[in-house]
Formats: structure tokens, C-alpha cells, sequence
């Protein structure tokens, strides 16, 4: 898929396809994080520490109920 920029105001904006904010579960009030390696701008939603810090615990949860069967499948 191929973009190019918008002007709006004095900024350029760019404008992405609703398909791809559904995709990524982006919505008006996600924020947003801007980085870049030096030659890609990369755009990805903020994490939620909330949802990580649950998924954690379920993960350990799950490690601590079947540790043995766990080991055993590791084996």
C-alpha cells in the first residue's frame, strides 16, 4: 500500500485506512508511539501496562498450576 502525506495546517498528516486501525485495534484515542531507526518512521500503539501486567499473572498462574506438565512436555 502506497501513502502519501496530507497537508493539514502547517503539519503534514497521513492518513490510514480504517481496515488497517481495525487490524491493529487503534482507535481516535489510542496513543500512538513515533519512533524510527533512521531510515523508517514506525508507528505502534502505546502498550497498555494495565493488560500487560494481567497477562503476566495469568502466565504465572498457568506456570504454577501445571508446572509439572509443563517440564514433562519440555522434555
Amino acid at each position: 500500500m502506497v501513502k502519501h502525506l496530507t497537508q493539514h495546517g502547517n503539519s503534514a498528516a497521513l492518513v490510514i485506512d480504517k481496515a488497517v486501525l481495525a487490524l491493529l485495534h487503534i482507535t481516535m484515542t489510542t496513543p500512538l508511539e513515533l519512533a524510527t531507526d533512521g531510515r523508517n518512521l514506525i508507528i505502534s500503539p502505546l502498550k497498555d501496562k494495565r493488560r500487560s501486567a494481567q497477562f503476566k499473572a495469568a502466565l504465572e498462574a498457568v506456570n504454577l498450576r501445571h508446572a509439572k506438565t509443563l517440564k514433562a512436555l519440555a522434555e
